[in-house]
């Protein structure tokens, strides 16, 4: 998926991308997204998230900008965020990335995106699979799957399946 065109950090940021792109180490790549599925759960885990912000004071933001390193830029489908952020692309890592697979993701390219967070500093990434109905939960330590509901680490959320997929 990625272009064969190399570009810089500064043409990345400057260009618009419908759907947005992540930039990695000078090669636009897409995303994908745009399918039914993955659009309801994105819009149920924010609506979700958003109802617990009043709690949590994270804020999720759907499908930000957010620089891992100075040559790459991220575009999860869900960041959540302590608070506003004051700045316009996030460089200092989120509590929480999501990822929601599409049919035509591959594990090798997931895989890549979650250690790439957990290396910036992301102490949560959650996978979703919308067909499956599953979610894995990544820290450092390891990852898990979760079985019916998924719970906000450091917080009293817990969000059930029924909620997110059904």
């Amino acid at each position: 998926m990625a272009t064969s065109v190399q570009i810089s950090v500064d043409e990345y940021l400057k260009t618009v991308y419908r759907p947005d792109c992540d930039y990695v180490d000078g090669a636009v790549e897409e995303r994908n997204l745009g399918e039914v599925n993955h659009a309801t759960v994105q819009g149920r885990l924010t609506y979700l998230l958003m109802g617990a912000f009043p709690e949590t004071g994270l804020l999720p933001l759907p499908e930000v900008r957010m620089q891992t390193r100075p040559s790459r830029y991220r575009v999860p489908d869900i960041a959540l965020t302590r608070g506003k952020p004051a700045e316009r692309i996030l460089t200092k890592p989120p509590a929480l990335c999501i990822e929601i697979l599409s049919p035509e993701d591959r594990t090798s390219r997931v895989n890549v995106r979650v250690r790439e967070y957990l290396d910036f500093g992301v102490p949560l990434v959650w996978v979703v699979d919308p067909e499956e109905k599953k979610i894995w939960i990544y820290r450092s330590s390891g990852m898990e799957e979760a079985k019916d509901t998924v719970k906000l680490d450091g917080t009293a959320v817990e969000l059930s399946f029924t909620a997110i997929f059904d």
